[in-house]
């Protein structure tokens, strides 16, 4: 068989393939249904327009040409004050009541001076602005108008990988723009700590600018999700693109129409991800959780006896499969609120009742370390010192713990342990100096994993887990 054939062949099985796939999927019911009701945002913030008086007085506008600023005797030429041009942006929505309430993006609407929405019918309004959320990227407008098309708001639950949906929103300011594509994964977090409870939507379907704030819509004509960004090295679409999921978007709605701005649920512990060495060391039975590493002094979490070392299993009846899924679920409870919480605390499960406080953003600050006195090494591969009273105050007074100053163990560097670290427990037993240092360390079964709990120079706390090397 030659080679033309043969290609031949596989380019028309392609062809069959592809044509049955459109087949199969076929948007065009619900690109009809879902337009109407999806709008076109155009954003302007306003330049400044500085005005001067003459010598006579007189006041001239600050954006008058040159050549009658002379008349007028005013400064013309380079060193004239000019003014600022208007700023303008844009984006895409969608209408979920019929009297004009809209949703879209915070970023698409953020420091607008001015917002007019446009509608698929080509009619345009001026929006007023009902509240804002940076942390979900949310935002509501309303217009002036009433017997408007709506989308209607569904459920990410029973959304599953793989599963097809549309977006539909002004790419480029070519407006109604439908794209498809997939549900790439679920729960994704953003790489910055501002969106840190929003469990994104990850998919595959064309986003760009203008698409944001449009609707991630899927096959029954439901809204699942707000399109938000997307992760590009050039700006363009790559097939990563992130929708906020529509239980995080409705929460947000409901709280900007009630009080004008969204409160979120306080617990009060950092936490971390679990590996499989942790997990042998923590008595788990899998690498799943949230891990503590830290309880905030008077929070929630040490009202109701929460340590440091406890894995976070469930968080109001949810599963907390990996660390990321539980600042989202702690987020969308509303502060006052009292909640279950489920821990495994090395091994055994305890329930509590936990009432969240509201949150409020704090900084930490950023201690230094210093060098000490090495004391010799021992059984974990570390060389550690006691912890004098300027050390203390250096590294941002750690409560007891022991400084390291050797990592000799290539099982702890690879597991994440350095120098001027502060060890605070071992396998859950806290150590207040070098006297509990030693004889806990002395006690350790050989070939054993052990967890250390470490105070870092920036002020933070981690867990990791290795397993000594045995000395031959």
């Amino acid at each position: 068989m030659s080679r033309i054939l043969v290609a031949s062949l596989l380019a028309f099985g392609l062809l069959l393939h592809s044509s049955q796939l459109g087949a199969r999927v076929d948007f065009t019911d619900l690109v009809d249904e879902s337009i109407p009701a999806v709008v076109n945002i155009e954003t302007v913030r306003f330049g400044s327009r500085p005005s001067q008086r003459s010598e006579s007085g007189q006041e001239v506008p600050g954006d008058i040409p040159d050549l009658f600023r002379r008349f007028f005797d005013m400064p013309f030429g380079e060193g004239a004050p000019r003014s600022q041009p208007d700023r303008r942006g844009g984006g895409s929505g969608f209408i979920i009541e019929s009297d004009g309430l809209i949703v879209t993006n915070h970023h698409v609407v953020e420091d607008a001076d001015e917002i007019i929405v446009r509608l698929a019918d080509r009619r345009e309004f001026e929006a007023e602005l009902i509240g804002s959320d940076a942390e979900t990227d949310i935002a509501v407008l309303r217009i002036n108008a009433s017997g408007l098309p709506t989308l209607a708001l569904g459920e990410t639950d029973s959304l599953r990988q793989g599963e097809w949906v549309i977006a539909i929103g002004s790419p480029f300011s070519f407006e109604q723009s439908v794209t498809a594509g997939i549900v790439s994964g679920k729960g994704r977090t953003q790489r910055t700590p501002q969106q840190r409870y929003v469990p994104f939507i990850q998919t595959d379907v064309a986003i760009n600018r203008g698409n944001s704030g449009g609707p991630l819509i899927r096959r029954d004509g439901t809204v699942v999700g707000v399109n938000s960004w997307i992760l590009s090295s050039h700006g363009g679409n790559i097939g990563l693109s992130f929708a906020i999921p529509v239980e995080v978007a409705r929460n947000s709605i409901e709280q900007l129409l009630e009080y004008g701005r969204v409160s979120r649920g306080y617990l009060g512990v950092g936490i971390e991800m679990i590996t499989r060495q942790k997990a042998d060391a923590l008595n788990l039975d899998r690498p799943s959780g949230a891990l503590v590493n830290r309880v905030e002094a008077g929070s929630p979490a040490e009202r109701v006896g929460i340590e440091v070392g406890d894995v976070i299993l469930r968080f109001n009846n949810m599963t907390v499969d990996v660390f990321s899924d539980l600042p989202p679920l702690v987020g969308m409870v509303r502060p006052g609120t009292e909640v279950p919480i489920e821990i495994s605390r090395w091994g055994e499960r305890i329930t509590k009742q936990v009432e969240l406080d509201q949150l409020e953003e704090q900084v930490a600050a950023a201690p230094r370390g210093r060098d000490e006195e090495a004391e010799p090494s021992n059984a974990l591969g570390l060389a550690v010192a006691a912890l004098d009273e300027e050390t203390r105050r250096r590294l941002g007074e750690p409560q007891g713990g022991v400084l390291i100053t050797q990592v000799e163990s290539d099982n702890a560097y690879r597991a994440g342990v350095r120098r001027d670290q502060v060890i605070l427990m071992i396998n859950n037993q806290p150590i207040a100096g070098m006297d509990d240092f030693n004889a806990i360390v002395n006690s350790l079964p050989e070939g054993r994993t052990v967890a250390l709990l470490l105070h870092r120079r920036d002020g933070s706390t981690t867990f990791v887990a290795y397993t000594p090397e045995v000395n031959g």
